[in-house]
């Protein structure tokens, strides 16, 4: 039985300040494989009270527009931090490496998000983070684990992983 290729690596991130170390197992495991990599941040949406009560304030346009640009920041938020990323930790390295990433963000369940976004992209490998306190992964991340189809790769956050 040949090892898997792991060809695309889809990597989900809260794009909190602790997810460095995340994103260095990513890079590495891509570097490793020749992999690219899929960025993927997921953001719950409005629920149906909260949308109710901004309609009474503003008006559909401006509520698109706002939802849009809102996206577009989150956008250009994960493209500053693979450029600081290389900047920061790849320009030093022997042996240059080149990420191919696309950052992606969707919109929904951050479970169901992942296992769409891993099957949509044909993804050989998830990789994601968790805050691993008293020996317990993040609801999402058990969840992911339970149900994904590919290799799951948690790696614990917080400071004292930085």
């Amino acid at each position: 039985m040949a090892l898997p290729n792991i060809k695309t690596i889809l990597y989900a991130t809260s794009l909190g300040k602790h997810t460095r170390p995340v994103f260095r197992q990513a890079v590495k495991q891509a570097s490793l494989t020749d992999a690219k990599i899929i960025m993927l941040h997921v953001v719950e949406p409005m629920g149906e009270m909260g949308h109710a009560l901004i309609q009474n304030y503003v008006s559909e346009d401006l509520i698109k527009k706002m939802h849009d640009e809102g996206i577009s920041e989150i956008h250009k938020t994960m493209q500053e931090r693979i450029e600081k990323f290389c900047a920061e930790e790849l320009q030093s390295l022997d042996q240059p490496v080149v990420l191919n990433v696309e950052h992606v963000v969707a919109e929904g369940n951050h479970t169901d998000s992942i296992l769409e976004a891993a099957t949509s992209f044909d993804a050989d490998m998830i990789i994601l983070g968790a805050e691993n306190r008293f020996g317990h992964h993040s609801h999402t991340g058990q969840q992911v684990i339970r149900n994904a189809k590919v290799p799951v790769l948690v790696v614990p956050t917080g400071k004292e992983y930085d």
